[in-house]
């Protein structure tokens, strides 16, 4: 446990410098600027905000997507948000549930969906309807992305009606990034890794299969997911840091690569 401390100290003074840590010198890393809410980053990728903890970021994120939703209903009358599953998100639910805004004029949807029914415990559906959907929120439309059938192949032309109902390009996306690399279903090694992350795909939903993704999936596919207007990666954790470094590298093979070098509107959320 103490050596798992130290590494997330070490990375925590290297990108953060928090007060209770040695500040970091910024005439050595002028690319680091304090913020209100925590500090920036800016990389030829994207800025990324650090926090101290994650319901500060949370807090900050929250702020920062009703903004985003708020600016959408004023300026077409809607709003369309994508989020992601996963326990990570799950402080992030419960402070947006309680923004004020019209939450009558705004779709939620998942990013990407476990092929399972809401009633199971690993659906994403379930997370939503259950820490977001509620509060202010409770006012929101939601679009699930699973359907009642056996296999994603078979339910996939449904789905792809209830997403035509959408206007997109979605106004908000929250993505978020496992610890193997993977965003949204682009799971490494998956069945239609290629096809997802290909820019040039035309299709809005694509089942998927990895070996290390459990239940098939849906995602949307990263064309979908660069197009929205605003577009956010929520990460906490040293290790995920660490992992994002390697991603940002230019011969990164991680499939959270494609969204940090393609992605011109991307901001990153981050806390240790």
């Amino acid at each position: 446990m103490g050596r798992q401390w130290r590494i997330a100290a070490s990375v925590y003074r290297r990108y953060v410098g928090a007060q209770r840590f040695r500040r970091i010198d910024r005439t050595r890393r002028p690319h680091l600027e304090r913020r209100q809410r925590g500090q920036q980053r800016v990389t030829a990728q994207a800025p990324l905000h650090a926090f101290d903890d994650g319901q500060a970021l949370a807090t900050a994120l929250a702020a920062r997507l009703a903004e985003g939703l708020r600016n959408a209903i004023d300026a077409r009358g809607e709003a369309t948000i994508a989020v992601s599953g996963g326990n990570t998100p799950k402080r992030l639910f419960d402070r947006l549930s309680h923004e004020v805004l019209d939450w009558s004029r705004v779709t939620v949807t998942l990013v990407d969906e476990r092929w399972v029914p809401d009633t199971d415990e690993r659906s994403n559906a379930r997370l939503v309807e259950s820490l977001l959907l509620r509060h202010n929120a409770a006012d929101a439309q939601f679009v699930p992305l699973y359907a009642e059938a056996a296999t994603p192949e078979a339910g996939i032309a449904q789905v792809r009606t209830r997403i035509g109902t959408m206007k997109l390009p979605f106004d908000v996306v929250v993505l978020g990034m496992g610890p193997d690399g993977h965003t949204a279903s682009f799971f490494p090694g998956g069945d239609r890794l290629g096809e997802a992350l290909d820019p040039t795909n035309t299709a809005e939903v694509l089942p998927m299969r990895a070996p290390n993704a459990g239940e098939p999936r849906i995602t949307f596919t990263l064309s979908v997911l660069l197009k929205a207007r605003s577009l956010y990666l929520h990460i906490e954790g040293a290790d995920k840091r660490v992992l994002l470094e390697q991603a940002e590298q230019p011969d990164s093979s991680l499939p959270i690569a494609s969204v940090l070098h393609r992605a011109r509107q991307l901001e990153i959320y981050w806390c240790p």
